[in-house]
């Protein structure tokens, strides 16, 4: 069943809750819900997320997610209901392991295996600093810029998913041309948040930084090249991702998320991102490779 939104911001988010949410079946097995965009594929970051969700129902409250690996195996479809089985691979003193497949229609979409441990002391630091940009309330959000680049686009999928009201305010730094992007360096900073409050719940928040954090990262490895996601002769999607948490924060509140890609080649594109709190603490740190494909 797909959550129905009335488009203000806390439905908006409400139902981005409700879509991380899972329906248990038994037997470490969940379905996930649907939120069909228009694009016939399901976003991999809800993938992501909902199968995270899947593993924490797993665990004991006091652990919370710490890492978590996934391969992309085949495109969701919007139209089927994605099962998550979990496997419990762990459960030691301190940490514990999970596996989890997410399947539609009998296959694998996505293998995703992720580690929860219980808080503990130890020796700490932080080598990378606050990227040095202007803050959120000085740039224009990106729903904004979306807004005035389908008044460009035919009536199409395209058009209804840069229309569609997000639960998340995004706002670049660095904003791209969608519809004629120019070669610069492959470096990033987005602003985000969820538009309303979250609940409390550590593992909602992050449930919805896992989903969030697909965003951005094959864009970034288009930079060099003068090319985005829109563009015809390129086909794109995400092949693995690994996502750690370090720190506590939480979603609702500002998040700079710095992408950078190092590398791009035999139709692949690697990326790698940070995840700053306002006042310039690393909560999260992100990787992912990606198809990048002439067509």
């Amino acid at each position: 069943m797909a959550p129905q939104s009335s488009h203000t911001p806390e439905q908006l988010v409400a139902d981005l809750v409700l879509l991380l949410d899972l329906e248990p079946k038994g037997g470490d097995r969940f379905i996930g819900r649907r939120r069909p965009d228009g694009t016939g594929r399901v976003f991999g970051g809800q993938a992501i997320a909902q199968a995270l969700g899947a593993a924490r129902r797993t665990v004991d409250d006091a652990r919370e997610a710490h890492s978590l690996h996934a391969y992309f195996l085949r495109p969701g479809s919007d139209d089927l209901p994605i099962e998550y089985r979990v496997k419990r691979d762990l459960d030691g003193r301190n940490f514990s392991n999970r596996r989890v497949v997410a399947s539609q229609d009998g296959k694998p979409i996505l293998n995703l295996t992720a580690s929860f441990q219980i808080p503990v002391d130890g020796p700490d630091h932080q080598a990378p600093q606050m990227p040095d940009v202007p803050g959120p309330d000085d740039l224009v959000p990106d729903a904004q810029l979306q807004r005035e680049v389908a008044d460009k686009l035919p009536d199409g999928p395209l058009k209804r998913l840069a229309l569609r009201p997000n639960p998340i305010d995004f706002r670049s730094v660095e904003p791209r041309d969608w519809l004629n992007p120019q070669r610069r360096e492959p470096i990033s900073h987005l602003w985000f948040r969820t538009v309303s409050s979250l609940p409390s719940e550590s593992s909602v928040h992050r449930a919805v930084l896992a989903y969030i954090s697909d965003y951005q990262l094959l864009g970034t490895a288009l930079q060099p090249h003068g090319m985005g996601m829109l563009d015809k002769s390129l086909k794109g999607a995400s092949l693995d991702h690994a996502l750690w948490f370090h720190e506590s924060f939480r979603t609702d509140d500002w998040l700079l998320y710095r992408t950078e890609s190092p590398w791009s080649g035999h139709a692949r594109g690697f990326g790698r991102g940070q995840i700053f709190t306002r006042d310039g603490r690393l909560v999260a740190s992100v990787s992912q490779e990606g198809m990048l494909r002439h067509v």
